[in-house]
């Protein structure tokens, strides 16, 4: 079974003002793909190269396990050596992954290999972000908490991308006071037995290839397999549109303290409470 998935368009390169005119005012996603080869981490950037540069930083590491109500915000699961890690990604399949490694503060040398491109939006400059993955590792499906504009650049090898709008929110099993979807569903091949809304849901998708980088719009919904191992770094730009920079607001002063609360008052009990009621949310609206 497959979800509704159109294919992201795709560019050779483009200039700022038709990226604004045709993706970011209408926003829509789009593959650019040959917009860094100037940069010199288009042709030095793989994992041997991170290895030789970071082999010795310990690194916080993720894997797919269910949301556990002792889990702090973003909190790795296990850490290690970066030169173990990138030996495990090449050696066997692993379900672990870095997320959100900031590349100024963890290898500032990086930074001389790729500067900051106008795409006409302001990118937050402290924030380039470092993830990694091995064959099949995957990351729920979520949105960022600030709904910020995304830019994802990827190196080395190829990575699945998934991605919906916000319209798409009562189809998807989203678990409330929360920024994911239900955990459980396999969104390369989801049971419509199961979760039958997910018929109704109309995402995009594509493969990205070292080198190229994909823009994800303001609050999209996004998930994302290695096909094979390799990492990537996102640049973002803050939200724009008042809807969506009003909810990044309320994410990250709201809606992130009273999820905490009730983890530490309700303990596992809220977490399965958010797990039924997004079923039956979901089941309701589409009833």
């Amino acid at each position: 079974m497959k979800l509704n998935l159109q294919d992201i368009p795709r560019v050779k390169t483009i200039s700022k003002e038709v990226f604004i005119r045709d993706y970011f005012k209408p926003q829509k996603p789009v593959v650019i793909e040959q917009f860094i080869e100037d940069w010199p981490a288009y042709s030095k950037w793989n994992l041997e190269f991170i290895k030789r540069l970071a082999g010795d930083k310990i690194v916080p590491l993720y894997d797919d396990r269910p949301v556990n109500y002792k889990d702090g915000f973003n909190e790795p699961h296990t850490k290690m050596k970066m030169s173990d890690y990138i030996d495990l990604l090449k050696r066997e399949p692993t379900k672990l992954r870095i997320f959100l490694w900031n590349v100024l503060k963890e290898i500032p040398e990086l930074q001389k290999d790729f500067t900051f491109p106008d795409f006409g939006l302001k990118l937050m400059k402290g924030l380039p972000m470092l993830f990694f993955g091995g064959t099949n590792s995957h990351t729920f499906m979520h949105y960022d908490i600030d709904l910020a504009n995304i830019f994802h650049f990827h190196f080395e090898g190829k990575k699945q991308c998934i991605l919906f709008d916000q319209e798409q929110n009562n189809y998807l099993y989203k678990i409330p006071h929360s920024l994911i979807v239900r955990e459980d569903i396999d969104f390369t091949n989801p049971d419509f037995n199961k979760w039958p809304a997910l018929e109704k849901a109309k995402g995009w998708g594509c493969e990205l290839n070292h080198g190229e980088v994909l823009y994800m719009p303001e609050g999209y919904w996004h998930y994302m397999r290695y096909i094979t191992p390799g990492f990537s770094m996102s640049l973002r730009a803050i939200a724009r549109h008042p809807k969506t920079l009003g909810q990044a607001f309320y994410n990250v002063f709201f809606m992130r303290t009273l999820d905490n609360i009730m983890r530490r008052v309700k303990g596992q009990k809220w977490i399965d409470w958010k797990n039924q009621k997004a079923i039956t949310n979901t089941n309701k609206y589409i009833q």
